[in-house]
This record gives C-alpha cells, structure tokens and sequence, in this order.
C-alpha cells in the first residue's frame, strides 16, 4: 500500500450498519444508533485484530429508492428467502442508491459517525465508506440542480426501453444506472461520466466523504472508465474526455488527504487499469472465482503474478454481493480458501457473519437478519487465524511461492498443495494448503530460508500442534507434509 498510515496488507471488515446496528438494539432492548454502540462491541471488534472496519450502507437511503425495493417481484423472492417473516418496514431500500451523501438520520447523522470513527480509531480501528460512482437515487438532486450531469434520452427512448429510462423532474428523460451486462438498475439514475460538471461535483462530494472516514470502496469502479462507460453509453454520454475519470477525481482527494486509502471494486480482468488510475488495492474476483473453482493449478498459477501486483490486492471468501464462503465453497473448502486469502500479500476482507460460519446471504435492501447460531469450530478457527496474520511477518517481510514435490514415486498427489513462506528478520514462516477433496502429500524444499545446520521447532498456529525437524533435510529433501482434503499447515518456526 502506498499510504504511509495503513499498513501493507490491511485486514478489513465489512459490517452491514443497518442490520448491526438493528442487532445490538434488540440485545440491548432500546434503539442503538452509531453514537451509542457499546464499548463491549467495539472491544469486541478490535480483539479480532482488523486494521479497519468497513461501513457499509451510512448513506442517506432514497425514499423512491425504498418504493421500488418494496414493489420489485424479483426481490421479494429474495427477501423471502433470506428473511421469511419479513415485512415492508423491514425494506428500507438499496444502500448504492443514495439519496444523499450524508449520514442517514436513522442511524445517528453525521456527528454521531464521527464520535463512532474516534472510538474506532482510539482502538486501532480505521472507517471505511462506500462511494457510488456510477449512479445515484431517482431522487437525488442533481436531476432538479444539474441535469447535465445525468445520462438522458428522449420520450421514444422512454416507450422503447421502460426499464432503461424514466421521466424525471423539469421535463427530462433520464437513464437508470447500469451495468452493461445485467438488467438497469431501476431505482437509480446514471450519472454521466464524460461530463465536466458531473466529474467537479464528484471530487467536491469525494472530498466531503474524505473528512469523515480513512478511506472509500468505490462501487463498480470499472463502469465509470472511459472505455467502458464509452461502450454502454455511445453517443448518449458525448465525446470522450482525454483524461479518466479517476484520473481527476482521485488526485484531487489525495492533494489534500495523501493517505487516503481509494478501495476499487472492479471485475472482468480489469485490476491493474484501475490501479494505474490512482487506485491504492482492488479486487481480486480472479482469485475468489479460482478458489470457488476448486483448482490447486489454477490457484497457484494466480500467485505468479508479480508481487507489485499482489500487495495491491484484496483477498475475499464473501462479501455482501457473494454467496456465504460456507455456502459457495462447502464445508472444509471455505477454511482453505480463508487461510489463504489471509495469509497471500495484500489486504484480506472479511464479511460480517463470515467468523461465526453463517450461512444467510441477506438482500442489501434489508435492515433485519434471522438469528444464525454461531459454529463454535468456525470460530476457533478464526480466531488461531486471525492471532497468527497480526504478525508483521505476513505484513513487512518477504514472500517466496513454493513448489511442492512428489513425497515419492507415482505420487501426484504433491499437485494439490499450494505452498509460500514469509521471512522478516529472524521470523519465518511456512503456509501449506491442500486445496483439494483428497488427501494429499508432499515436500516443501527450502532453500535460501536460513535453516541450513541447525534443528527446528514448528508450531501450527492453526491447531497448536508442535514439530522437530532438521534443517538440512527441510533444505535439501524438503520438508514433508501430509494434509487431510482442504487441510492446511501455518508454520512459525525457532531455532
């Protein structure tokens, strides 16, 4: 990371507000807003060991916003699915439809945010916010203020494409927000990336945002680069400007706040664009949709990427727009993958709920969740996990992808297991993950790792086991291994 107050390879949080906030109130018996979470929740928080905590959904919500998730079929099933007895009050509508770049009422305004983010700070804790580029509410006002900062069409493109455009304010036809390969999102409106007005009011609202948090995820960030917003607008959003749109806006937060930190969600192989376009990590979907994968070969053909690349990269298992990892990955798989997207250079995101193994993807329209009773084994987990990467090792030193051998002849078995070290110093350590539904074995030369002519101690920080083993042999034979399927070792070693 290039900013000089967080450290390389962050460990992220994401919380959905409305429903944390919704929980703690029912534990406590009385409204819990963000100016009066309990310290017990917070300490809670930073015993986890996270560099930050992202909260997402703060914005004002739109009240048409919140009349479209209402009324919307294909989300009701959804809603039904994740929360079976819920009721209209429970739809409060889409937190990337904002209204408002200011701290919803209902959860405590912007005052209350800011005490919130001292106490986070006081324990260690950065705040992260969302930032939507590509759309706002229907109700936003720039469609009363600054229309020309809004994609627009004419009536015959409001009775060709009804789902792609609606009558706004003053006579205009605007276009909803979308992606260019998925259905417009209708309770939205599409700014217009190539439009000078559109990009000044943006870094004014950036900078805005920038004096109450550490740093932004920027929602679909892609969508907003000259060459796609080009390809899903044409002619409708005029002619290509000469710069990015992330090229202006980014500097001019950055100008003034040079360690804040500008998080790109960002798909279809487009990582390395956006953080050429100022950008300090991005994620890596290419990793996450390996892993869901379940290839050992294709995993460990990710991680040859250069490590320029890799210290720029959030690691994930879930997020609010992914299935649960126990759910998308299986039983067993999930602590693989989470073992190592928390152990690779760059920063790793956990989701909410992620710990504790639960199981309920929840609609982002939503403010309330089912009670999931916690895995205790999930949690164990976890927490020997999350113990370990708070090592600066994981954060300062230096790491070198392994090669796994044949532990002997006509064993393929080596080809399952995905091997790295980390060195600082004196610290080594060793990360060995069979990604794979079998058993697997192997050895792990080490070479150049220091070892040579003494004996070793290696303790497991995943299940506290303890192991001697020369250092000759780990150099020159390698160091055996034999995992059960989804196993994994994370060796520390001393001398």
């Amino acid at each position: 990371m290039p900013t000089a107050l967080w450290r390389p390879g962050p460990l992220i949080y994401e919380i959905n507000t409305w429903t944390w906030l919704h929980d703690l109130s029912t534990a406590r018996q009385e409204p819990v807003t963000l100016g009066t979470v309990p310290d017990d929740a917070l300490d809670a928080l930073a015993a986890w060991g996270f560099d930050a905590v992202w909260l997402m959904g703060v914005w004002e919500r739109s009240p048409v916003g919140r009349q479209v998730a209402r009324e919307h079929p294909d989300l009701q099933e959804g809603y039904r699915r994740a929360l079976p007895d819920f009721t209209a009050e429970d739809v409060i509508g889409s937190p990337y439809a904002v209204r408002r770049y200011a701290v919803d009422p209902a959860l405590g305004g912007p005052d209350e945010l800011a005490a919130l983010r001292a106490r986070l700070a006081a324990r260690g804790l950065k705040l992260i916010l969302d930032y939507v580029p590509n759309h706002v509410a229907r109700d936003h006002e720039w469609l009363h203020t600054a229309p020309e900062c809004i994609v627009q069409g004419t009536p015959d493109d409001l009775v060709a494409q009804p789902d792609h455009f609606f009558a706004g304010p003053g006579g205009h036809v605007f276009a909803h927000g979308r992606d260019p390969h998925f259905p417009a999102w209708t309770d939205t409106a599409q700014i217009n990336a190539f439009s000078p007005a559109a990009r000044n009011r943006a870094a004014t609202t950036l900078l805005e945002i920038a004096g109450q948090c550490d740093g932004l995820r920027c929602d679909m960030a892609m969508l907003v680069t000259n060459r796609v917003f080009g390809q899903t607008w044409g002619e409708r959003a005029g002619s290509v400007p000469e710069t990015e749109f992330w090229d202006v806006v980014i500097p001019a937060v950055k100008g003034q706040n040079p360690d804040f930190l500008f998080l790109a969600e960002v798909y279809w192989d487009m990582e390395w664009e956006l953080l050429a376009q100022g950008f300090d990590c991005a994620y890596d979907k290419r990793l996450y949709d390996r892993l869901v994968e379940g290839s050992a070969r294709t995993v460990g053909e990710h991680l040859r990427a250069g490590l320029a690349y890799q210290w720029h990269m959030v690691r994930f298992t879930e997020n609010h727009d992914e299935r649960r990892a126990v759910e998308a990955l299986g039983p067993g798989r999930d602590w693989a993958a989470a073992v190592l997207i928390a152990t690779l250079p760059g920063a790793t995101l956990l989701h909410e709920g992620q710990l504790a193994g639960h199981r309920v993807r929840l609609p982002v329209q939503l403010r309330r969740r089912p009670a999931e009773p916690d895995d205790a084994a999930t949690l164990a987990f976890y927490r020997a996990l999350l113990t370990e990467v708070r090592h600066s090792a994981y954060h300062q030193g230096a790491w070198r992808l392994r090669e796994a051998t044949p532990a002997w002849d006509l064993n393929a078995t080596h080809r399952s297991l995905i091997a790295f070290t980390w060195q600082a110093g004196e610290e080594r350590r060793l990360v060995v993950v069979n990604y794979s539904a079998a058993s697997a074995q192997g050895r792990v030369r080490l070479p150049d790792f220091g070892l040579e002519g003494r004996a070793w101690a290696l303790h497991d920080a995943l299940d506290g086991a303890d192991y001697q083993r020369g250092g000759d042999e780990m150099v020159y034979d390698g160091l055996y291994v034999d995992l059960r399927p989804w196993g994994a070792h994370v060796f520390s070693f001393s001398a």
